[in-house]
């Protein structure tokens, strides 16, 4: 089930394609491939924001130019185009089509995490293959029917889990943030991707929202032991949020699957409802107690840290959310991205001593 990328994607140059969407809440992966690959990025395409670069719009990023269209993106020279937008649904429909057609027609292979593979539309794979362009569907997963056994990783390395009070919180950007500090710390670190950013980010992982319901236990497990190899510690990428009524499946099938020995909880403050329902979010301590609880037939997983995602606030609010986080639940707090991870690493840590 573990997907490697067919071919290299770090240290080319990359045009991100994000028609109309170009910001953090429509545009996911091509915000953090701008965010971790901005000396790989030359252009993004979205005409509503042509003529800026892209750290005008994101503040991070780089220079590189948002243009209007495909014949001004290749001005810039790109090898490879990533669909950088993840609509509802997944599909691959206008004017995103027309736009993976032309890159196609220029020769540039073509990455796309959409549930729609562009390797599966005939006028579309007919046009690499006279170009001599590649396609990577992201999520195309094979069809291996592993079970989980609940041995989780085998290879000695200890596991983290990111878990979320809600999907779209920032659990891969945290996930990436505590290896890289794990690794900046003298720590033998690795970090497990689980949807289609960070598999484009690490060039191979589990699209686990395409996995059989049964074998995402599995997969997580064939996961966590492929990165353990040579690692003390590895840090999965969290799906979905426990309490999600369309996600809570794929993150328990994570949770039983890598079997973490910590568990790290991230949360957007002053987010009342779940994304896209108007249900409210439950509280940081009972969500706390629940993850604990389903945890605990198991081994006694523990979330250790909280990691806040406060890209919407200012510095002071963000400050006073981690604080009040801090004294709701007894447990450290920080922004990852914004902060660094000098409090959450260290429980995480502790936590694994004990």
């Amino acid at each position: 089930m573990i997907v490697h990328a067919p071919f290299p994607i770090r240290g080319r140059r990359l045009l991100l394609l994000a028609e109309g969407s170009f910001c953090a809440a429509d545009a996911k992966t091509a915000v953090c491939l701008a965010m971790y690959r901005p000396d790989d990025v030359v252009a993004v395409l979205d005409s509503t924001r042509a003529g800026r670069c892209v750290d005008e719009v994101l503040g991070f990023g780089g220079d590189a130019p948002i243009v209007a269209s495909i014949d001004d993106a290749l001005r810039e020279r790109p090898e490879i185009a990533v669909v950088g937008t993840a609509p509802i649904g997944g599909g691959l429909v206008e004017p995103d089509r027309s736009l993976v057609a032309r890159c196609l027609e220029a020769g540039l292979d073509v990455v796309s995490g959409m549930h729609a593979f562009v390797g599966d539309d005939p006028g579309l794979a007919a046009l690499a293959a006279a170009k001599g362009a590649r396609i990577w569907d992201v999520r195309r997963v094979a069809e291996t029917r592993v079970v989980s056994d609940g041995r989780g990783c085998r290879t000695g390395a200890s596991v983290v889990l990111t878990v979320g009070s809600d999907c779209g919180v920032g659990k891969m950007t945290t996930t990436v943030e505590l290896e890289r500090a794990a690794a900046r710390a003298g720590m033998r670190a690795a970090w497990a991707a689980t949807g289609q950013t960070g598999m484009i980010l690490r060039e191979r992982g589990v699209a686990v929202d395409r996995v059989v319901a049964d074998f995402v236990g599995g997969a997580a497990e064939a996961l966590v032991n492929l990165e353990g190899h040579g690692a003390e510690i590895v840090f999965v990428e969290g799906q979905g949020s426990i309490t999600h009524p369309g996600y809570a499946g794929v993150t328990l099938g994570l949770m039983y699957g890598c079997m973490p020995d910590a568990l790290v909880l991230v949360h957007e403050p002053g987010r009342p409802h779940y994304k896209r329902l108007g249900h409210d979010l439950p509280g940081l301590r009972d969500l706390i107690a629940l993850y604990e609880s389903l945890m605990r037939p198991w081994k006694p997983a523990r979330v250790v840290a909280l990691a806040l995602n406060t890209a919407a606030l200012s510095q002071p609010d963000a400050r006073a959310a981690i604080e009040a986080a801090e004294r709701g639940t007894g447990l450290p707090a920080a922004d990852a991205v914004r902060d660094g991870c000098t409090r959450i690493l260290p429980a995480i840590r502790d936590a694994l001593r004990r």
